[in-house]
């Protein structure tokens, strides 16, 4: 695939590097890049500054399935010192069984003997029984006979619409002619009905599912001034903020732990997060964090965290501030409590995460009575403190931050897929509805300590899935009355869902009772 292609597929306008001035980019490997099932070759771009041995290696855990594969290079060699290199890796099915086929890309790169890298590239092919091997030869010939075919039957087609459009004039003709008022009768329709192959068999037929509208995202039809012109307001000296540890960190952002110095009184200081981009990131990039930072800005509630300042100076990858809550990211702090380790912050009961959850709900009940759609609410678009206090977050760098949580579905635009309403997915129509539907899995991931929500369902499934009424398990250990909870946040008809006040309510009385029992 081309490098326009696969942008396209991982919803990104930056370059997305696996290795560079030798040290591999972890955050790169997290991106799940779905490719087609039916490309048989796998291009890779490569080069090295300075001379680089390497091994080239495939595992295979399914022979039958799938033929050995093959590359235009040797199994070993040196790394190619010039730019726009590339070498290419053959796959095809040999055609004898049904069957998934799992393939490791084992590429090992030595400088010495005390310094190599192993890069694996894994990719997932399903093979077909009577499906005849192919080989590079033959798919040329073959592309070149199916063009041939499809332009022959092009011709066909268009010949037969072309003489029943004469036809059909003549009969028009003739009808006025003879001045009858009997209209010509239009062909009858017939929808094809299709059957999910994971779909049960005494299931009914799913006729079909609306196509996911392609929209352009209008995040990034605004321009780098006019998002630095929207925050200029806030926007305060980069010597006022001093940055200390990195929080955490992904591909092109980072979040610092940071001070703030008072402006009039240097002496001083409070603690802030701090976002910002890498030297390498796009002007798309830098853009869209200043630009979806400002999601919450000017709203004011005890359990949201909008930005208090920007730093838009030229010459310098801009800055936007937050204030500091000691446990930071909802998710990591929740996987955290998981482990069982001496560090883990503290044991966390029941109680305390319905607490969390009816925090959560206060402060989206807060964005609905605004008339203020989130669009991204999740754990991990949520921070917390020391007091059990939560506060929403808007989605800036959470695409960067948590890869394995956004996934394109070839619209050039990285989306929350497995937290978002059927009608967001099908439709792209957001509301205060469709935050209610995500508040349901946010409220999953709280019960399950961060787990991440339908994760055996393929993206490219999830509106069939869903529309067939499929949702994800009940936690263990979640009290049914709990998962009712969750269950009412994801009926199909938005009307049908609760609202959010209604949820603080009921939450509410829920944690009361627990109160009871301890």
């Amino acid at each position: 695939m081309s490098v326009d292609e696969v942008k396209k597929l991982l919803g990104l306008d930056a370059e997305l590097y696996y290795v560079r001035d030798d040290v591999v980019n972890h955050y790169a490997l997290s991106f799940t890049l779905p490719v087609p099932s039916e490309t048989n070759s796998l291009h890779f771009s490569w080069h090295s500054k300075t001379k680089v041995d390497y091994r080239l290696g495939f595992l295979m855990d399914n022979p039958v399935a799938m033929n050995q594969p093959r590359s235009n290079i040797s199994s070993q060699g040196e790394v190619p010192l010039c730019l726009s290199t590339v070498f290419r890796v053959d796959l095809f099915c040999s055609g004898k069984v049904d069957g998934e086929a799992v393939l490791t890309v084992q590429l090992n790169l030595t400088i010495h003997a005390n310094n190599y890298t192993v890069l694996n590239f894994k990719r997932r092919k399903m093979c077909y029984k009577n499906d005849p091997p192919t080989t590079s030869t033959q798919v040329f010939y073959i592309s070149v006979s199916v063009c041939c075919i499809v332009i022959f039957l092009v011709a066909i087609i268009l010949a037969i619409l072309h003489l029943h459009s004469m036809k059909r004039v003549e009969m028009e003709d003739s009808v006025s002619d003879s001045g009858s008022s009997q209209g010509l009768s239009q062909p009858s329709t017939q929808t094809t009905q299709y059957l999910r192959a994971d779909t049960p068999n005494n299931a009914a037929p799913v006729t079909s599912y609306p196509s996911l509208r392609i929209e352009k995202n209008d995040l990034r039809s605004v321009t780098l001034m006019e998002a630095k012109a929207k925050v200029k307001d806030i926007a305060i000296s980069r010597e006022r903020v001093t940055l200390r540890d990195v929080l955490h960190e992904g591909t092109f952002g980072r979040i610092f732990h940071g001070v703030l110095l008072d402006e009039k009184d240097p002496s001083k200081e409070k603690q802030v997060f701090v976002k910002t981009v890498k030297d390498h990131a796009s002007e798309v990039q830098v853009t869209m964090m200043l630009t979806e930072s400002c999601k919450l800005r000017g709203l004011h509630h005890r359990n949201l965290l909008p930005i208090s300042h920007v730093c838009t100076e030229d010459g310098e990858k801009p800055m936007v501030l937050l204030p500091f809550m000691a446990w930071g990211n909802l998710k990591l702090f929740l996987r955290q409590c998981k482990l069982a380790e001496a560090n883990n912050p503290q044991a966390i009961s029941q109680q305390d995460l319905v607490y969390m959850a009816i925090q959560i709900a206060c402060g989206m009940s807060y964005l609905a009575r605004r008339e203020v759609i989130h669009k991204d609410l999740a754990a991990r678009n949520c921070v917390i403190d020391d007091n059990m206090q939560v506060k929403i977050t808007d989605n800036a760098l959470a695409r960067d931050l948590f890869p394995m949580d956004y996934h394109c579905l070839g619209d050039n635009e990285n989306r929350p897929v497995r937290w978002m309403a059927l009608e967001s997915l099908l439709n792209n129509d957001f509301s205060s509805a469709s935050d209610v539907w995500a508040f349901g899995v946010t409220l999953w991931e709280l019960m399950t300590l961060g787990q991440t929500p339908y994760v055996d369902i393929d993206p490219f499934e999830m509106s069939a899935y869903l529309k067939d009424g499929y949702r994800i398990a009940q936690p263990i250990n979640c009290p049914d009355e709990l998962f009712a909870v969750m269950a009412c946040c994801w009926a199909l008809d938005p009307e049908e869902r609760p609202k959010f006040q209604q949820l603080v309510q009921c939450l509410t009385e829920f944690h009361a009772a627990l109160g009871a029992y301890v």
